[in-house]
């Protein structure tokens, strides 16, 4: 009805490949045609909006093709760099009170999440919270794999903090004998300010530029992807602990255990016979003192 409206139509019949319901329509013929000529001018209809479709497709993807080169080069441009940035990765820290300290970084490639390439890292070589040297630490790690490798390196690092965090950077990439091969910026959570090496003064960015909008776009995404890593780390760290707590356990098969069922409430929902056939009648006898004792301190 609606493209009968549209286009004028004073059609008194209409083709159709599905049946339709009545139509408050006088006088007009509704037909699914088989065979004959009818049929032949039902398909070319078909085949006609199939291209169409497809036109329409190709033109979204060489809109958004377009679309990520500009936001490129306007990156390119705002930072002054030599080459397209198609391939950028962006670093954060991440800790609660100093525990469990990791770190995650995040790639993009040609503006968009290449979510293949994306890592988590334990912090191996510090001790309690220290930014600083935590952004030297996966900085190392990352560009010392990727040399090591004969991988291709980013057009541009992202490290998400100040100048503290950016000039850790600079010494990682300084020792490793990348300095001057690949361009790293700062952005300061507060002010949204991007630092770059040996300038004491942040970098001025239009807030409505299309390079900030990239540049905040993976620094929540690194700080999401590393707190989704951390929180899980911690989750299963406590788990672990209280697991292991129960004398007679031992780490191995509270560890196994966890592995398989995720959460102690699962673990406290399996039968006696379940138990046992995890982990033998010893230890689920164990364990199930163990949850019962708790039950009753409980009450």
């Amino acid at each position: 009805m609606q493209m009968r409206e549209e286009f004028e139509s004073e059609s008194k019949e209409i083709l159709t490949n599905v049946a339709l319901p009545p139509l408050p329509l006088p006088g007009v013929v509704v037909s699914t045609p088989q065979i004959g000529d009818k049929r032949k001018l039902l398909e070319l209809s078909i085949k006609n909006v199939l291209y169409l479709r497809k036109e329409k497709e190709s033109m979204n993807d060489r809109s958004k093709d377009l679309n990520e080169v500009r936001i490129m080069e306007t990156i390119k441009k705002d930072l002054r760099l030599t080459e397209l940035p198609k391939h950028i990765e962006c670093f954060d820290n991440s800790n609660f009170q100093g525990d469990n300290p990791v770190a995650a970084m995040v790639c993009f490639r040609n503006a968009k999440p290449s979510k293949k390439d994306y890592r988590h890292y334990h912090i191996k070589t510090v001790i309690g919270p220290n930014d600083f040297d935590s952004m030297y630490e996966v900085v190392t790690r990352r560009y010392r794999r990727l040399v090591d490798e004969g991988a291709s390196l980013p057009q541009l690092v992202i490290v998400d903090g100040g100048k503290g965090q950016l000039s850790m950077a600079v010494k990682a990439l300084k020792d490793l004998n990348l300095w001057g091969q690949i361009p790293v910026i700062g952005i300061a959570k507060r002010l949204e300010e991007i630092y770059v090496p040996n300038d004491p003064l942040p970098l001025y960015i239009d807030k409505k530029s299309e390079s900030l909008r990239l540049f905040q776009r993976m620094r929540d995404e690194v700080h999401r992807f590393g707190i989704t890593f951390h929180r899980n780390r911690r989750d299963a760290a406590t788990l672990k602990t209280e697991l292991t707590d129960v004398k007679g356990l031992g780490p191995a098969t509270a560890e196994k255990l966890l592995s398989k069922f995720k959460s102690v409430k699962k673990i406290r929902e399996l039968s006696e016979a379940e138990l046992v056939a995890e982990i033998g009648k010893a230890k689920a006898r164990v364990l199930l003192a163990y949850f019962e004792q708790q039950e009753q301190a409980a009450d």
